[in-house]
């Protein structure tokens, strides 16, 4: 059984889901055996794998959008400017920071 605690601080994505799917297997196993704190245990590992995931989610699209609104701001000034390669950089971490 564990005593998984999901890491709110630093989350990750692939840590969440990995303890995510072992909470569910081991709820299955507690079902399956009739184990009462087997089912409880894959419960609360399954609910704290989800919590991360979502935080390192979250985490994630809040980075993106200071990319995006830093690559924005770039890409503006580049062009008032005349400095092509500013704005094509400016352009460049503001797409670069759309995608999740």
């Amino acid at each position: 059984m564990s005593n998984y605690q999901a890491n709110l601080d630093q989350p990750n994505k692939t840590t969440g889901q990995y303890h995510s799917l072992k909470g569910t297997a081991v709820e299955t196993i507690g079902d399956l055996t009739g184990a009462q704190s087997w089912r409880q245990s894959g419960r609360d590992e399954h609910a704290q794998g989800e919590a991360e995931y979502d935080a390192a989610q979250a985490k994630q699209y809040v980075e993106g959008a200071a990319d995006r609104v830093a690559g924005k701001a770039d890409a503006v000034v580049g062009a008032i400017t005349g400095d092509r390669q500013q704005e094509l950089s400016g352009k460049h971490l503001q797409f670069s920071g759309a995608r999740l």
